[in-house]
């Protein structure tokens, strides 16, 4: 057992639904944010800045994200299989979620978004900066859904 956990398993859960409910909530607050201020603002600057700006901001945010979902979810997991508790199960597998979600949805319009062949200036650009905001948006309700239960499990304990 960690130091300063035996014989306490209870408390081991208590900081690991801790650390989970600190990672979907920094992911939920980060998707929120790009979702209602960042991409936004993104679209009003124009779809040439836009997608100037979409490749270097998706470059950045990808390793932050990646690491708080897939940490969020493998601790949130671990939790819910200690404490057999199928609330943390559900909110550790909402978060991780997001993970193939991005890869096999918005992966495909990330691609086409940062490919140097797309005219800044066309309807289809504009369109799918559009579809980006719409499907990152997923991932907004996913992770906020995955925090609220980590919360309120959190509450319970």
């Amino acid at each position: 057992m960690i130091d300063g956990f035996e014989g306490r398993p209870e408390l081991l859960v208590m900081w690991a639904v801790v650390a989970a409910t600190l990672c979907a909530g920094l992911f939920a607050g980060a998707a929120i944010y790009v979702n209602a201020v960042e991409h936004p603002a993104r679209l009003s600057c124009g779809t040439d800045l836009a997608l100037r700006e979409f490749g270097p901001s998706y470059r950045r945010a990808t390793v932050m994200q990646a690491s708080l979902a897939i940490a969020g979810c493998v601790i949130g997991l671990w939790s819910a299989w200690v404490a057999s508790d199928v609330w943390l199960a559900s909110g550790a597998i909402l978060l991780g979620s997001v993970v193939p979600f991005t890869l096999v949805v918005i992966l495909p319009t990330n691609h086409q978004l940062v490919d140097a062949a797309l005219d800044p200036r066309s309807q289809k650009a504009a369109q799918l900066l559009v579809r980006w905001g719409r499907l990152h948006a997923v991932r907004s309700v996913l992770s906020s859904a995955a925090f609220l239960l980590f919360l309120f499990r959190l509450a319970g304990l």
